[in-house]
């Protein structure tokens, strides 16, 4: 395993591409499996996460190239079944399930792992897939789906804190080749189910309200292949954009799309960031005046976006007085919280609250990444405190951002990587 060598104290200055979106990517690819033909995929970024989905992809059957940035994929002949320990090592595994149960009429997929972070239990998956017609059972750690064949239905999708980004994308995928009309309520507006639609789409499906809490399926008896772009990581620049309000520094976040990062940019503004919109990027600037602090509750997307309140408590450190957080989504996001206090920090967890005490020095400390958001907060945090902090466990990290270290020494970071 490799950690990160940290030196804080230095202001990161100059320009940092955002890569294409991680969460985007996943199911893109796993929508290549509803077509016989080939799928050109662009903007893919290079993640430990999409290398995984491609390995699955190929013990599906499915022919997997990667091409830099691109990945071609052509699932001409494929099975049911793919490799057990492959899938259980990421929980963006379960959106194959959508797309072998519409083309094949069976799926057998291994119950999916991914980030310790709380309860994200699949079971809004199998309820909208067995709306559709098909019928699941677990046997020895594998989900075990069937159908004669999927039909249109009126799906609701809202779960206990909200509706589930990849289980409406995994409706969606299925009902694109159902007999009829399908109907999902409550369904998930991110961005990146919209980038999915727009996949889909470009193969043929017939999609409307993609982005709203009502998306209309009208099924068909197969689809072709397409050419896409995947989207830019929206949580990428949010980590960059507050990189460059903790290190008081300047940062020009290339290709950002801010018009997919409201409530963050919303907060920064709020606690004193300087933002400027320049097409599609955006400059960060740290005010010379005093920041505020700010407080922020965790939603679905449009609100806050849970992915980033790790590293939006790192820039709350720094600011004299008492900024709440309060986490909405999952009920164990607040692992990173030990570790900053190691550092320095002062933090303290009242339920789904925590309570940060911002205004202190952070000192460098070999700390532990717990998952992948957490291990970026540990990374700003490294950033803005004086000394050395070595961050441990940093495939967390790889897992989300594509070359993570190198983008930010390029920008004048003091950071290495080096085993641990």
């Amino acid at each position: 395993m490799d950690a990160f060598r940290i030196r804080g104290g230095r202001p990161l200055r100059g320009e940092i591409e955002i890569s294409g979106s991680k969460n985007a990517a996943l199911p893109i690819m796993a929508a290549a499996l509803l077509t016989r033909e080939r799928c050109v995929i662009r903007r893919v970024p290079n993640l430990s996460d999409v290398r995984f989905m491609g390995d699955i992809l190929k013990s599906l059957g499915a022919h997997v190239e990667f091409q830099g940035e691109t990945v071609i994929i052509e699932a001409k002949d494929i099975h049911e079944f793919g490799d057990y320990e492959l899938i259980r090592k990421m929980r963006a595994s379960v959106c194959i399930l959508g797309p072998l149960l519409a083309r094949l009429r069976r799926a057998r997929v291994s119950l999916p792992g991914g980030c310790v972070i709380g309860a994200r239990p699949i079971d809004l998956h199998l309820k909208g897939l067995t709306m559709l017609g098909a019928k699941f059972s677990i046997r020895g750690g594998y989900v075990v789906g069937s159908t004669p064949a999927l039909s249109g239905a009126e799906v609701f999708m809202g779960g206990r804190v909200g509706p589930t980004v990849l289980g409406t994308a995994n409706i969606m995928m299925a009902a694109t080749l159902s007999l009829g009309v399908t109907i999902i309520e409550s369904a998930a507006c991110e961005p990146e189910v919209v980038d999915l639609a727009r996949f889909l789409t470009s193969m043929g499906a017939r999609i409307q309200g993609a982005g709203s809490p009502t998306i209309t399926i009208t099924g068909l008896p197969e689809l072709h292949g397409a050419e896409h772009e995947v989207i830019p990581d929206r949580i990428e620049a949010a980590t960059f954009a507050v990189a460059a309000a903790v290190t008081k520094g300047e940062l020009t976040l290339k290709g950002a799309r801010p018009d997919h990062l409201g409530a963050v940019l919303d907060k920064l503004r709020e606690a004193g960031v300087g933002i400027d919109r320049q097409g599609p990027n955006l400059v960060i600037e740290r005010n010379r005046s005093r920041l505020r602090p700010v407080d922020i509750t965790t939603q679905p997307y449009a609100g806050f976006p849970t992915d980033v309140q790790a590293q939006m408590m790192v820039l709350m450190l720094q600011v004299p007085g008492i900024s709440v957080i309060t986490e909405r989504i999952f009920e164990s996001r607040y692992m990173h919280v030990p570790e900053l206090c190691r550092l320095g920090a002062d933090i303290s967890i009242e339920g789904p609250t925590a309570i940060v005490k911002g205004g202190k020095p952070l000192s460098g400390a070999p700390v532990m990444a717990s998952d992948l958001r957490a291990s970026a907060a540990l990374v700003l945090a490294g950033l803005a405190a004086e000394g050395e902090t070595t961050v441990k466990r940093v495939y967390h990290l790889d897992r989300g951002y594509e070359c993570m270290d190198e983008k930010l020494r390029r920008v004048g970071a003091r950071i290495e990587r080096i085993p641990e």
